[in-house]
C-alpha cells in the first residue's frame, strides 16, 4: 500500500488506480456494512463463515486466475500467516 504526505497526491494515486492506506480501509468498510447489515437477518456465526468462505472462494480465484500461483501450498500459508496478523490485531484492539 503506498502513504501519501497530502490529500492531492493520495487522490490522484487513487484515480490512477493506487490503493492506499484510506482507500484500503474504505473498501474493508464497505464489506463489514454489508455484513452489519446481513447481520439482522442472520446470525453472526453463520454470517461469519459464509465471509470465510467467500474470502477464501475469492483468494482462490485471484491465486489461479490472477496471480497464476503454481505453488499453490505457499500460497495457502502465506495467505493463513497474513489472516492470522490481521485476527490477531483486531482481537487486541481495546476499541473493537
Amino acid at each position: 500500500m503506498e502513504e501519501f504526505s497530502n490529500r492531492a497526491d493520495r487522490r490522484k494515486a487513487e484515480a490512477e488506480g493506487a490503493m492506499t492506506e484510506q482507500k484500503f480501509l474504505k473498501l474493508a468498510d464497505r464489506f463489514i456494512d454489508l455484513a452489519n447489515r446481513e447481520n439482522k437477518d442472520t446470525k453472526a456465526t453463520d454470517l461469519h463463515m459464509a465471509m470465510l468462505y467467500a474470502s477464501a472462494r475469492y483468494s482462490a480465484h485471484v491465486g489461479k486466475n490472477v496471480l497464476s500461483v503454481e505453488e499453490h501450498e505457499q500460497f495457502v500459508q502465506d495467505m493463513l500467516k497474513a489472516y492470522a496478523e490481521m485476527l490477531r490485531n483486531h482481537l487486541a484492539d481495546p476499541n473493537l
